[in-house]
């Protein structure tokens, strides 16, 4: 029997301001959370998703922006070790504010180290490019911020309408 498909979070869901707990057991749940997470970013056509995007508050994401299974990365309790002075500005979208694409300054080069479904410990070295970038917003979620807190509150208060809906479509 299939498991049921993950339900996405919404800005507004409270599970997506808070700081995502640590991953302790390493263990058939988690490997079906994270193969269920994979096909829900794909299912969304996304390149990232973390765990607390689908309601799970636990430091979990997967990141795939080359769009096949062996580009395919999972991250458990990721942890941002290094990043590059030089920052990169781009267009970046995220699954939990549908309709929303905002210009995100991040660091154009950053080293990830994680650990893998199986708990053995892993470092990405030097990301660049989108999958940097990706990497980046997913931890953020990791802990508990969103696109919408890397804007001015200028920037913010012209969002207030749109972020609105997405709140009140929650709700439906």
């Amino acid at each position: 029997m299939k498991a049921p498909e993950l339900e996405l979070s919404r800005y507004g869901d409270p599970v997506l301001r808070k700081t995502a707990l640590p991953v302790e057991k390493f263990d058939e749940e988690l490997t079906e959370l994270a193969d269920r997470m994979i096909e829900t970013m794909r299912r969304e056509d996304g390149i990232g998703l973390a765990a607390p995007q689908v309601g799970e508050p636990l430091r979990l994401i997967v990141v795939d922006t080359s769009h096949d299974e062996a580009g395919v990365h999972v991250l458990v309790n990721p942890e941002i070790v290094s990043s590059s002075a030089e920052n990169e500005a781009d267009d970046e979208g995220c699954l939990s504010l549908p309709g929303i694409t905002l210009a995100i300054k991040r660091p154009a080069r950053v080293s990830v180290k994680a650990q893998n479904i199986k708990g053995e410990p892993y470092t990405i070295e030097n990301a660049e490019g989108l999958f940097a970038r990706a990497l980046q917003h997913e931890i953020d979620h990791l802990n508990g911020i969103l696109l919408v807190d890397h804007v001015s509150s200028v920037q913010r208060a012209l969002l207030r309408g749109k972020l609105k809906k997405i709140t009140e479509a929650r709700h439906d």
